[in-house]
C-alpha cells in the first residue's frame, strides 16, 4: 500500500516549467505534476510506500530542486475509491 501526498510548490519567478520539467524526469515516486494559479505554481502528487519518511523525501527530494522557493505538504489517508463492476 502506498500514501499519496500532494506538495505544493512555489517557484522563483520565471522557473515553473523547468521546475515541474525536472520533478518529473528526475524524482522518484512522482505521480503527476500541475500548473496551478494562485498562491503556489506547481502541485505535485508522489505515491509513496507507507514506511517512507514523508519529511526527509520533500526536504532531500523536492524542496533540494533548482529554482523551488518554497512547498506546502498535503498528506492524505484513508482514500475514498469507486466501486468496481
Amino acid at each position: 500500500m502506498m500514501t499519496a501526498i500532494f506538495v505544493f510548490i512555489k517557484c522563483e519567478l520565471g522557473y515553473a516549467n523547468e521546475v515541474a520539467a525536472d520533478i518529473v524526469d528526475n524524482v522518484e515516486n512522482v505521480s503527476e505534476v500541475y500548473s496551478t494559479s494562485g498562491q503556489h505554481d506547481l502541485l505535485a502528487k508522489f505515491n509513496l510506500p507507507r514506511e517512507a519518511d514523508i519529511g526527509t523525501f520533500v526536504t532531500k527530494e523536492v524542496q533540494t530542486r533548482p529554482h523551488v522557493r518554497d512547498t506546502f505538504t498535503v498528506i492524505t489517508f484513508s482514500p475514498f475509491l469507486p466501486k468496481k463492476g
